[in-house]
């Protein structure tokens, strides 16, 4: 399996999933090309054990991304949440009670949602947990997200290695020029 070329990972899943889009050296990137980028793509987060990378995954993930992208950047969109209710109808939790005790199940109706359906549902749990902390990166070029875990909440760059020093430099440029 080839190494993960994001230049952000371990976000949580619906965010990792609208990462495998970023942007290097000004080239749109998209690591959901083909099913070996899905395989990459799986066991980043742990899901190649569970799932398929295969063509119709592939094609049911990609939907996923754009639906959660859309619910990303317009959160009171009726459409865009319309979209993404299409996707979590794509499977369930069951309750369960076993010899552990209390358990859930996760069961789709077709597998080839159940990446997508996963990333879906985590959307739900940030959404629940603190809606105000999914952002997108501040840097103008920059298309990633975070899930902003910083004490104050203030965290503007998906990197503050890459983006948040770019953003300084120009700055620190703009400031010399009209000096």
């Amino acid at each position: 399996m080839p190494a993960d070329p994001r230049p952000l990972t371990g976000e949580p899943l619906s965010l990792d999933l609208l990462n495998t889009r970023w942007v290097r050296d000004g080239e749109p990137r998209d690591l959901l090309t083909d099913t070996e980028g899905l395989g990459v793509w799986l066991a980043a987060n742990g899901l190649d054990s569970r799932f398929t990378a295969d063509e119709p995954t592939l094609e049911r993930l990609r939907r996923t991304r754009e639906a959660l992208l859309a619910v990303v950047e317009r959160p009171d969109d009726a459409a865009a949440a319309r979209r993404l209710d299409a996707v979590l109808d794509q499977g369930r939790i069951r309750a369960t009670l076993g010899p552990r005790g209390v358990g859930e199940e996760t069961e789709f109706a077709d597998p080839a949602w159940g990446p997508g359906w996963t990333a879906a549902y985590d959307y739900l749990r940030l959404l629940r947990t603190a809606p105000d902390r999914i952002r997108a990166c501040a840097h103008e070029a920059c298309v990633l997200h975070f899930f902003d875990t910083s004490r104050n909440g203030t965290r503007r760059w998906c990197s503050m290695a890459a983006c948040g020093n770019r953003a300084k430099a120009s700055r620190h440029y703009a400031r010399s020029r009209e000096a």
